[in-house]
């Protein structure tokens, strides 16, 4: 659980700093994109990086060639903190990006925890950043087995993110329905049942041998097919006893057991695939709607009343939007040294210092995260579980909307 809490966090972070960089502009092409793989040596980056800027010094526009000197200056930097590019790479986004009124900021954006290894190093000066393999990392890949069957043939395989993978088709041989010379009805039915029951068994075994080994991955089975075999197959237990904990009703009805059929299936299935997908987010939420309407709640919400009861460890399940986009920041004073933190929704917003009124306030970069990290953190200390709630259901959108994205079930009602 935890992990998969922290590939949900490096994947939601990941999925912000996206959305800040598709939105940057340069005035020209003053953007800086350096993405380094892990089996590449940080100085040979450098000396790359080098050796650009050293070209830099011929762009003919004076802004520029100044601003893309910046960049490259400031990549090298970035590259000066780390020995190595780590077990999943580095990105480097850096450049003079537009503010507004022809005005220009030098912006320094990194990536050192991505939820996917870079799989391979760019440089790129352009008008805006390259961002490919960023948006590659964020494409669903949660996988669902498929499994499509009648008397005649079989095929199984898997679907992930965009990509069906036809594992294997298998053929029956089933005899046909027209009796053979020298046999009765009775025994040549029997026969042909024979065939079919090894048939089946062969097809499920194939299918569950594949599944098995990555079944922690499979969010659940698809079944389809023509006519009511695929529902005699279920019913009559062919499938391993962990793989039938998976099979998802109803089945389909396509036209074809064969990979075309599989494609069928997707599509028909496409939208029972989301809902699983939402099923746990929504019986979470559920919970806490319920819980919160009761006259002695286990239950709370708001960003104040959370934190106090992370406090006082009575957390059961922190429940936090992955539409929430505020920031904890650490604060500081230059006139009377006074330090705190507050809550930001913007990174425009600078307060006036609450103890002196001082407008001369600077922002502690080693304090400041963002909120869901730090509740996060908060909420490990008491051993607290956390769930991200996408805003992908009416459930998600209720929670973000009306509860502002930070909610909570407790272990002992507060009240």
């Amino acid at each position: 659980m935890a992990d998969d809490l922290e590939m949900q966090q490096r994947r939601l972070r990941t999925k912000k700093t996206l959305e800040e960089l598709q939105k940057m502009r340069g005035m020209g092409t003053e953007l800086v994109t350096v993405i380094i793989p892990p089996d590449r040596l940080i100085s040979d980056v450098r000396g790359q990086l080098g050796q650009e800027g050293a070209q830099a010094a011929n762009i003919k526009s004076k802004l520029t060639r100044k601003h893309v000197g910046d960049a490259i200056e400031s990549a090298i930097s970035v590259l000066n903190r780390y020995k190595n590019a780590g077990e999943y790479g580095i990105a480097i986004f850096v450049g003079h990006v537009i503010v507004g009124n022809n005005k220009t900021r030098l912006v320094t954006v990194v990536i050192d925890d991505p939820p996917e290894i870079f799989t391979s190093f760019r440089y790129r000066c352009d008008s805006t950043f390259e961002l490919t393999q960023l948006e590659d990392m964020l494409i669903d890949r949660t996988s669902y087995g498929l499994f499509v069957v009648d008397r005649g043939e079989a095929a199984y395989g898997i679907a992930s993110g965009k990509r069906i993978h036809c594992q294997e088709e298998l053929q029956s041989n089933i005899m046909g329905k027209h009796r053979q010379g020298g046999q009765s009805a009775q025994r040549f039915e029997r026969l042909i049942e024979e065939a079919a029951h090894k048939f089946f068994k062969r097809a499920t075994e194939h299918a569950c041998n594949y599944w098995l080994p990555n079944l922690t991955d499979i969010k659940g089975i698809i079944i389809g097919g023509p006519g009511q075999t695929k529902d005699f197959v279920v019913k009559n237990d062919y499938f391993h006893h962990e793989v039938k904990k998976l099979i998802r009703e109803p089945f389909f009805d396509v036209g074809y057991s064969n990979e075309s059929g599989l494609r069928e299936l997707v599509q028909r299935a496409g939208n029972m695939m989301d809902q699983i997908e939402l099923d746990a987010e929504r019986e979470l939420v559920d919970n806490f709607l319920r819980e919160v309407m009761q006259a002695h709640p286990k239950a709370t919400y708001g960003e104040m009343m959370i934190r106090s009861a992370l406090d006082q460890g009575a957390v059961d399940t922190l429940l936090l939007s992955e539409g929430l986009r505020k920031r904890r920041v650490g604060w500081y004073c230059k006139p009377c040294s006074h330090e705190w933190e507050a809550t930001q929704n913007s990174r425009s917003e600078i307060p006036d210092c609450p103890k002196c009124g001082s407008e001369d306030v600077r922002e502690d970069p080693d304090r400041t995260r963002d909120i869901i990290d730090e509740l996060t953190e908060l909420a490990g200390h008491t051993s607290a579980k956390v769930s991200l709630i996408s805003m992908d259901s009416e459930e998600g959108a209720t929670l973000q909307t009306s509860f502002g994205g930070i909610a909570a079930l407790l272990r002992y009602s507060l009240t």
